[in-house]
């Protein structure tokens, strides 16, 4: 896929993350003992072979810069292509206030123009999966789409989140893959106009991932900024809905769209499960993040793991189940960790008991105090919290 260039969106969603994004954006979020949500999204990309790849911020992107620096350890750090990052410091004097997606394209119209590559493909950052790109260029090739929208299907006999359909870009798909509609649902709407819509067959969300020709790009965006619009969905797909020919590509394996603290929450323990865990990491290629060395788990004589993620330089003298801890962990004798996220450099003492939580990174809980919170509502401690 050396004819196509990569465009993460870090603008699609905001602080959906309250609590673990106050200084970091949702791209930056640890997640699964030692990744951040962008790894997965730009290692699928590399593993495709796509070599150009840029990434439009918001704010808070200094976490994100430490982090991908120079984009080495995804192969992208190189004469010819590779990692670019755009801040919204590029916004020209006459838009200083951010409007949307589109006007961060259309400030950095220079790099698009000067990319060698034929066609783009442009994702939202908060996924987590290990997609295929191959075959969503095949897709649209072979179905001669102007655009194409992956998408995931509410299955009935499935049992699914229903969070992931509550708000989104949701798909009504005609004959030949062709979209016959689309529309934007909000998270305010009510639950009776919601189930409504899915009535009408808009059974179908977006997740966040587009593919189409880079010429077809640059019209869209110098035709919806030329008229006041900056919006790429609801400006630049839905206005052209009856004049392009816009293509569903359906994607069936695993796929995680965390964008509330419930899901971050859910899909984080979604790692436990093996299969899950087999399926988001090695199928079709790797994961790769940047690389930290540190010793391996210490684990002490009242240890007791069980059904856990462990990173390593953790020392653990308590009980950890169906939990996960990122690096540099402290768990003392007597501690209880139960289905929770506890993120690195966090020291848990003695006798405390914890159910339901995510504690962010260098969070520090005191001798004897419980926490506990519901599977669909944790309790959410912010970063360097002593409690």
């Amino acid at each position: 896929m050396k004819n196509v260039m990569g465009i993460i969106n870090l603008s699609a969603e905001e602080d959906l993350l309250k609590g673990i994004t106050l200084h970091r954006p949702d791209a930056a979020v640890p997640f699964a003992g030692r990744y951040r949500l962008i790894d997965f999204i730009l290692s699928s990309m590399v593993n495709a072979g796509i070599k150009n790849i840029s990434i439009f911020t918001k704010n808070k992107y200094r976490a994100l810069v430490d982090h991908l620096q120079s984009g080495k350890d995804w192969d992208l750090d190189r004469k010819r292509d590779g990692l670019f990052m755009f801040h919204p410091g590029n916004l020209k004097e006459d838009t200083s206030i951010y409007k949307g997606f589109l006007q961060s394209l259309y400030n950095n119209l220079d790099y698009i123009y000067k990319s060698k590559q034929e066609y783009v493909v442009i994702s939202d950052a908060n996924l987590v999966c290990n997609f295929d790109f191959e075959q969503v260029l095949n897709f649209h090739l072979k179905n001669k789409a102007d655009i194409t929208i992956v998408y995931r299907e509410k299955d009935k006999n499935k049992e699914i989140e229903e969070q992931f359909f509550n708000r989104g870009l949701m798909l009504d798909l005609g004959e030949n893959n062709q979209i016959a509609d689309m529309i934007e649902i909000e998270a305010d709407f009510s639950i009776s106009k919601k189930r409504r819509l899915f009535n009408k067959k808009f059974n179908k969300r977006s997740v966040g991932i587009y593919m189409m020709a880079k010429s077809l790009l640059l019209d869209l965006i110098n035709a919806s900024v030329a008229r006041g619009y900056y919006d790429l969905v609801k400006d630049g797909f839905i206005k052209n809905l009856a004049t392009l020919n816009i293509c569903g590509y359906r994607h069936q394996g695993y796929l995680a769209k965390i964008d509330s603290i419930e899901s971050y929450h859910q899909h984080s323990l979604d790692l436990l499960n093996q299969e899950v865990w087999q399926d988001l990491f090695f199928n079709p290629g790797l994961i790769y993040t940047k690389v930290k060395d540190g010793p391996p788990v210490k684990y002490m004589k009242n240890a007791k793991v069980n059904n856990s993620l462990v990173a390593n330089a953790c020392i653990i003298d308590g009980v950890v189940e169906n939990s996960i801890l990122f690096r540099r962990v402290k768990v003392h004798k007597g501690a209880l960790i139960k289905n929770s996220i506890i993120m690195q450099k966090t020291e848990i003492e003695q006798n405390v008991v914890l159910e339901n939580v995510i504690l962010d990174k260098e969070v520090r809980i005191t001798k004897g105090k419980r926490l506990k919170g519901e599977p669909n509502y944790p309790v959410v401690v912010g970063k360097k919290t002593v409690i």
